[in-house]
């Protein structure tokens, strides 16, 4: 069962490898970045409902997009780069020199395996903080 941490303990370490990789190839002034990046996600139970909490600090609620097929959560979008709060990107233009870009941006994709006990019909999403929230019920018996 994906949502029982215990079951991957070398996950962690595995997307720690992968991010370091990826920077090596990256160079020190290399600012590619993938098709695609994949946020953080913590997975919690309790005796109602499983939680999902995704890191998603800085997108726009509007560019997200949940959907359960089958025994799975699909959770999708975008994040733009990530302008100065105080200008706008007209004002930037030409004026800013990129040192060093570590902050992912563009389309993301997670995929979430859920247990067959899900309640899909009741799932509630709260985005506060930059922190998606995802209750999915307990189907009752």
């Amino acid at each position: 069962m994906v949502l029982e941490l215990a079951a991957e303990p070398f996950k962690t370490a595995s997307r720690q490898m992968g991010s370091l990789l990826d920077a090596m190839q990256k160079g020190y002034y290399g600012f590619c970045r993938n098709e695609t990046w994949t946020p953080a996600v913590n997975l919690y139970e309790n005796e109602s409902a499983y939680l999902v909490c995704v890191d998603l600090a800085g997108v726009d609620k509007t560019k997200i997009h949940l959907e359960v097929v089958d025994h799975q959560l699909t959770i999708r979008g975008t994040r733009e780069v990530p302008n100065h709060p105080d200008r706008t990107e007209a004002e930037t233009a030409g004026k800013v020199r990129v040192h060093l870009m570590e902050i992912d941006h563009g389309g993301f994709s997670r995929l979430v395996e859920l247990p067959v006990d899900v309640s899909r019909e009741t799932i509630n999403a709260t985005y506060r903080d930059g922190m998606l929230w995802i209750e999915l019920p307990k189907q009752t018996p």
